[in-house]
């Protein structure tokens, strides 16, 4: 607490004065480019490998970047979270995104009916739950976002953009150790480091 407290006064005597016009232009509305959809875990920094600015992204967090399919008894708050982004933000791109080292799968990979009764146990149903016990955590992680991207599929709100106005969904996943970011080109089924090369052919691809 007292890091968080000692960033607050930093933040106030060396950036607020410059981020001030921006703070002033986000408090009459927000108007984001893409709802990004990731895990709680604390290393998930999008603002710092996707070098996003306040305003960019409308961020829907949770344990093991899971969204429940349409109509899930668990699923309101992230049901909730999409169809605002969709409906009343009207974001052009839907991103999940995964990461290495993901406490939930590795969970998921030692056997999801070997854990105690809990909400975690539960909550991990949702996720890639025909994992086999002893799987790879980080191919697991990254079926888990394919998965979830079939999920949101499921959507009304997410069917009538995507027919409406070509609402695009995307897979990436975050190498923690690498600092790396994987993209899922999902034509080739395959997924691509987004470094210099391959970005830029990605970057192409997409219609804007």
């Amino acid at each position: 607490m007292k890091k968080l407290i000692r960033g607050i006064l930093h933040f106030r005597e060396t950036k607020r004065a410059a981020l001030a016009p921006t703070f002033a232009k986000l408090a009459l509305g927000q108007k984001p480019d893409a709802l990004f959809i990731a895990c709680s875990d604390s290393r998930m920094a999008v603002n710092v490998f996707a070098s996003s600015d306040p305003g960019d992204l409308f961020v829907l967090r949770n344990i093991g970047n899971l969204i429940p399919p349409f109509g899930h008894p668990g699923g309101t708050s992230s049901a909730t979270a999409v169809d605002y982004a969709v409906d009343t933000l009207s974001v052009r791109d839907i991103i999940v995104c995964g990461h290495s080292n993901c406490g939930a799968i590795a969970a998921l990979c030692q056997g999801r009916d070997s854990l105690p009764d809990s909400p975690l146990k539960t909550w991990l149903g949702i996720a890639a739950h025909n994992e086999p016990a002893g799987c790879d955590p980080a191919e697991a992680s990254r079926r888990n976002v394919l998965l979830q991207i079939e999920h949101l599929r499921g959507y009304p709100s997410v069917q009538r953009a995507i027919a409406a106005r070509g609402l695009r969904l995307h897979g990436m996943w975050f190498d923690i150790g690498r600092l790396d970011v994987l993209y899922y080109e999902e034509s080739a089924r395959k997924w691509t480091v987004l470094d210099g090369a391959d970005g830029e052919r990605i970057l192409a691809s997409l219609v804007n």
